[in-house]
């Protein structure tokens, strides 16, 4: 039986008073809306125009892979005679997670095309799942080292409101827990059906490597800065 406390509230941090743009950060299997937040200084953003961080709390759910543990995840896992099988119902439900958060934000007077949908690995995939899905345009998309489960049925469903949105896609080349390979393929799919997402390849496992942090805050800066670095 699935456990949603939808009231946990996702971390939050502003570098600067009335932010004006707002990147919506998804953590990855097992960890929590904490995970991430370490890392905004980490970018050296420009002070102005503030931003506002928002780490979402994944639902807390077994997780069939892991011995059906109960952790944070966006959507369950489970090895099967077939392979590798990935919960769609699961992912349904974590893309209306996000985008009533992308609705908070407008609520809160960020505009759509003021807000960056990121996520590492499960928060990549849903990021990427929900932002070519909707039907308000966003600043950006950010997938880092994430599965993308279903991708074929991704690509049929994209919203002609963000089949042009910036994408940045990165992946380690060493990365044991979701093969370099799968993700390689799915960054061909997206150029077949028209995107250009920005691919970043680096030489680490499933993590975050030193110079991606500056490539993510140099595309941050274009997507919601204007900035030319």
């Amino acid at each position: 039986m699935d456990i949603h406390p939808r009231d946990e509230s996702p971390v939050v941090i502003e570098t600067g008073r009335r932010p004006l743009a707002s990147v919506i950060w998804l953590h990855g299997l097992g960890a929590d809306g904490h995970d991430f937040e370490g890392l905004v200084p980490e970018l050296h953003l420009p002070a102005q125009p503030a931003l506002r961080f928002v780490f979402p709390q994944a639902p807390l759910r077994p997780v069939t892979i892991n011995g059906g543990y109960i952790m944070r995840a966006w959507y369950d896992i489970a090895m099967t005679e077939h392979g590798i099988e990935q919960n769609p119902e699961h992912i349904r439900e974590s893309q209306e997670i996000l985008q009533a958060l992308i609705e908070e934000q407008i609520q809160r007077g960020i505009p759509g095309e003021r807000i960056v949908l990121a996520g590492f690995s499960q928060g990549g995939a849903i990021a990427l799942h929900t932002g070519l899905r909707s039907p308000k345009p966003l600043a950006g998309i950010m997938s880092l080292s994430a599965p993308v489960p279903f991708a074929e049925n991704l690509m049929a469903e994209i919203h002609p409101a963000n089949a042009a949105v910036p994408v940045f896609m990165a992946h380690g080349t060493d990365d044991q827990m979701v093969p370099f390979a799968a993700a390689e393929k799915v960054h061909r799919l997206m150029e077949v059906h028209g995107l250009a997402p920005e691919w970043r390849v680096y030489a680490t496992g499933h993590s975050v490597a030193p110079d991606e942090i500056r490539d993510i805050a140099r595309w941050l800066g274009r997507v919601l800065m204007n900035e030319t670095r």
